[in-house]
């Protein structure tokens, strides 16, 4: 007899109302594949945009990125607990909300022992961007000053942890509402380039991690030391920006995109694996987290569309 589960589903873009439980047949893993039963799955803006239709993936579809679970058979230890995301989960491939989920072997990573089911699966995205971001192409290094942008944000919070880890220095870049600690900008005040050259003894900082683009861009870039790094993974409210070519190759300022999106399983597995010794040796910490039901989903995902920033909700299949 084939054993049932339940699943998060939507059949149509929209709201998060056009999201429902159905039932489905429990995936059965293959050769090289591992059955996981997911105990936690968290809600990130990418997966509110899927359902709007963003990414237009076909229908129906399961959402939903970024998991924590347990092995419960295939081609792994059973029992063994594990974190990760899925490489396109939701929009090519049916993705987290659900009681199990088959992936291949090789895109497993095992979940750091002091975090819980609910804290490991708030880590995804976020981290796994920031860390693509700094160290992958990046290459931060110890001593640099990094200047991010968007830094109340969940990638921005995340890049905050990372760059502290490698011993880098941060510069956090914010839309202040009230007072501010020394050290930070506020963007919607401040002049950005003078702010950071007043901080860096009038150099400029080594990298900037654009979280916000946009109206941004131009003096975030304009921030940077000569030979610089500008590390952009995403353009709010305007996808084309422009910027003064001259002072660009004047400056040999390098422009480096980065898309998570573009991961394989097997990378992002690799990512996981060296994040865990951040969280288990203490550097680095999972968010605070909001627990819901699977069947509280469209609640979760209006919570999570209202708080933004604030707040990091996860889903509880089981």
């Amino acid at each position: 007899m084939t054993m049932k589960m339940t699943a998060l589903s939507f059949d149509r873009y929209g709201p998060p109302s056009v999201l429902s439980l159905v039932e489905r047949d429990v995936p059965q893993p293959k050769q090289g594949e591992v059955l996981i039963e997911v105990k936690a799955a968290a809600i990130n803006p990418s997966d509110i945009r899927i359902v709007e239709g963003v990414f237009r993936s076909p229908l129906p579809r399961i959402p939903g990125r970024d998991y924590a679970g347990t092995v419960a058979g295939g081609d792994a230890p059973l029992g063994q607990d594990v974190w990760g995301s899925g490489p396109r989960f939701g929009i090519d491939h049916d993705g987290a909300y659900a009681q199990y989920i088959v992936v291949p072997a090789d895109w497993i990573s095992v979940k750091p022992a002091g975090l819980s089911m609910r804290q490991a699966a708030s880590v995804g995205v976020p981290f796994i961007t920031a860390w693509s971001a700094l160290v992958t192409q990046g290459r931060i290094q110890a001593g640099e000053t990094i200047l991010i942008i968007g830094a109340a944000g969940a990638v921005g919070r995340a890049a905050t942890q990372i760059a502290h880890w490698k011993g880098a220095k941060v510069i956090p870049a914010i839309r202040a509402k009230g007072a501010i600690p020394d050290g930070t900008i506020d963007t919607l005040t401040a002049d950005i380039p003078h702010a950071v050259r007043e901080l860096t003894g009038g150099l400029g900082c080594d990298l900037v991690l654009d979280c916000v683009g946009g109206a941004l861009f131009e003096p975030a870039l304009t921030s940077l030391r000569i030979g610089g790094r500008h590390l952009v993974i995403v353009s709010k409210g305007m996808r084309r920006v422009s910027f003064d070519l001259t002072d660009f190759y004047h400056n040999k300022i390098h422009l480096i995109g980065v898309d998570s999106l573009g991961l394989s399983g097997g990378e992002i597995a690799s990512v996981m694996d060296q994040l865990r010794p951040g969280f288990e040796g203490g550097a680095l910490r999972a968010f605070d987290v909001t627990a819901w039901p699977l069947t509280r989903a469209v609640e979760a995902y209006e919570a999570a569309e209202r708080d933004g920033a604030r707040g990091k909700h996860v889903l509880l299949p089981g």
